[in-house]
This record gives structure tokens, sequence and C-alpha cells, in this order.
């Protein structure tokens, strides 16, 4: 625990890269006291940190630690072209992000394909998970979704027709798109999401199309079941694209032994823009807020 630690006083908030094996980074932003029971939240991949910015202070006040950490190619975190980009793999480094941070037990949150991330973490690292909140996430099994190799389709022109400037366009479009009411949706919003890309257009490119051709080492399917931690999947009630398919849903509740589903009213693929206090809900429904009841009399971790 000692370099959270070194990083975490009560209500204070600190971003720093995490560098990992491979000389691999991933940007980490850690908010709140070191008494809170710790949340980590991973943003979509076609997010960042900035995703989650009107649910952190809700976390922070309730009284978590709320920890983000950006997948490699995401927001601020590196674009390695050669670098394993699957979903198993990036989950692999949230371990090691939460190793190098002393977390153990925490919440996981994690929207849209991100949730495999988490699903995938939950089992193959249950000492680190307490508990998954998927927002709008179903079981994929590779990271190259049909959205995802939409959008890959158009990398071959993105910078011969407007570079970031079309980033933007799309991102907008599919924030106003996917929302049950888009008025959230302002140009510093669409900056905010869209920084990343920004600040490294080609690095953002290589780490999508890697991305896309990524390659799972083994299926989630059969691995669900072994996810002893609860499972809360929150989805948007207004009616909208993206999230699980009704295939995927069946096989979370076939598969997973403490699986809960939640319908939030005025919301939409983004329940944490819309909605951000259900998802704080969703939080508290899984968790204590407070690090010492979520763990053992000596404070060590729950099995």
């Amino acid at each position: 625990m000692w370099l959270l630690a070194l990083l975490v006083v009560a209500d204070s908030s600190h971003t720093f890269p995490l560098v990992l094996p491979r000389a691999e980074s991933v940007q980490v932003a850690v908010a709140g006291g070191e008494a809170g029971a710790p949340v980590v939240l991973i943003p979509g991949l076609f997010g960042a940190a900035f995703a989650y910015r009107k649910v952190i202070p809700r976390l922070t006040e309730a009284g978590y630690r709320a920890i983000v950490i950006e997948p490699l190619g995401v927001g601020n975190s590196g674009r390695p072209e050669h670098a394993d980009y699957s979903l198993t793999a990036q989950a692999d480094r949230i371990a090691g992000a939460l190793d190098q941070l002393g977390v153990t037990w925490a919440v996981i949150v994690a929207h849209a394909t991100s949730a495999s991330i988490a699903y995938r973490l939950a089992y193959r690292r249950p000492d680190l998970v307490r508990a998954v909140v998927s927002l709008e996430g179903g079981p994929v099994e590779a990271a190259a979704t049909p959205g995802m190799r939409r959008a890959m389709q158009l990398a071959p022109w993105i910078k011969l027709f407007g570079g970031v400037r079309m980033i933007r366009k799309k991102i907008r479009a599919n924030l106003i798109a996917l929302s049950a009411d888009p008025s959230w949706v302002s140009d510093s919003v669409v900056d905010g999401y869209t920084a990343g890309a920004a600040r490294d257009l080609d690095g953002t490119l290589r780490g999508y199309l890697a991305m896309a051709a990524s390659r799972e080492r083994e299926r989630l399917e059969p691995r669900l079941s072994a996810i002893t931690c609860p499972v809360l999947l929150v989805l948007g009630g207004v009616p909208h694209g993206g999230g699980p398919r009704p295939a995927e849903l069946v096989e979370l509740a076939d598969s997973l032994r403490a699986f809960t589903v939640d319908t939030v009213a005025g919301a939409g693929h983004f329940v944490h823009e819309e909605r951000p206090d259900a998802v704080v809900a969703a939080v508290s429904r899984v968790g204590p807020a407070s690090a010492l009841s979520a763990a053992g009399s000596d404070g060590s971790a729950k099995p």
C-alpha cells in the first residue's frame, strides 16, 4: 500500500502515468481518502477518464476512493504500435496497475466493451475484484466489435479528410445517437472525449487498428462460471443502440453465480453521463464505502 499512501490524501486528486512491464504506460487518476473502499473505473475503448468526471466526485462524497485506469491505447495511456491490445492483455495490465498501487478487493466499474476487461479480471485475479458493475457491457469475445470494425474502416481516410476534426464529428454523432437526452453533448464534452486523439492522432489510429486486429488467447464464455463475485449490469432504460445483445444477456444470466440487472430511467448507453447518481447507487449496492468494513478485522482484503 506504500505507493498509494504516497499518492492519495483525503479530498485530493492525482493523475499520473504508471509504467508497466514491456515499458507500457497506463494513465491513472486517484481521488478520495485512504479510508474509502476502492472503486476502479475503466473507461470504454472510445472513452477516457474524462467520461467519469460526474461520477468521481459523487463517489468520493459517498466515502469511496475512486481510481480510474485508462487501458492501453485509450485516453492518455500509451499507444505502442506492436503491443497486445486483446481484452485479456488489457485485463492483465489493469491487474498489474492495481498490484503496483497496492489495491485489492475493489468494485470494478467498466463501460461498454471494457466490461469484458472487467469480467476477465474477475476470474483471472479474484483477489482484486469485490464486484463488477458493468455499464451497458456484455461478454464480448474481442475488442473488434462491430462498432470498432466500422470505425476502423474510416482509419485510412481520417488524416486525409480532416484528422482530429473528423474524429470529433464522429464521436459527437455517436454520443448524441446513443443518448436519451443529448443536451449534455457540448463542444467541451466532445473535446474531453477526443483530447487523447488530438495529442497523438497517428498513435491513436495505430492503437485502434491494433485493437481491431487483436486476437484473444482464451474465450470468455466458458470462464464466466468461474467468476465468484457479484456482477451488476446497469442498462439505460430509454431505447437506444449499443449495449449488450439479448443473447449476451442470456449468457450472463446462465453463467454467472450472482447476476443482477438494473434498468435506469432517463438514460441511454452513457448511463454515467446522464445518470451518474445511478452509477454510485449501483456501487453502493455491491460494496460498502468503508475500506475497513470491506476488509477483514485485521484490515486485510477478504478472500
